[in-house]
C-alpha cells in the first residue's frame, strides 16, 4: 500500500472513539500502516526514573491510529476530503481536493 499522507499533513478521524477530531500528523509508521496524530487517541504511560533530570510518573503520549481511519483536512473546505495527485509543467506534484479543487 503506498502512502500518501505526509508528516506535518492536517487530518481529520473518520472512525473510532476519536471520529471527527483534526489533527496534525507527528509520526508515520509505514510498515504498520499507522499514523501518530498530535493530541488524539491520548494514552497514559508509566514511566521509571532514569536521573535528576528525567524524573518517572505518569505521561500522556500518542497512540497509534490506522491509516484508513483517516483523511486529509481541507482548509478551505473546512472537513475531511478525497484527493488526487496532479503535476505541473515543471513535473512537481500537488494534491489537489476533488471538492474545491484547491491545493492542500
Amino acid at each position: 500500500m503506498t502512502i500518501k499522507l505526509k508528516k506535518n499533513d492536517n487530518v481529520t478521524v473518520t472512525a473510532g472513539k476519536e471520529k471527527g477530531k483534526t489533527g496534525k500528523i507527528i509520526r508515520i509508521d509505514s510498515e504498520k500502516n499507522r499514523v501518530y496524530i498530535e493530541k488524539i487517541n491520548m494514552i497514559k504511560r508509566h514511566i521509571k526514573p532514569r536521573s535528576a533530570q528525567e524524573p518517572g510518573g505518569i505521561i500522556d503520549k500518542e497512540a497509534p491510529v490506522n491509516m484508513s481511519n483517516v483523511q486529509l483536512y481541507c482548509q478551505k473546505c473546512k472537513k475531511a476530503v478525497k484527493f488526487s495527485v496532479s503535476t505541473d509543467d515543471k513535473g512537481k506534484k500537488a494534491r489537489i481536493c476533488k471538492k474545491c479543487g484547491s491545493e492542500i
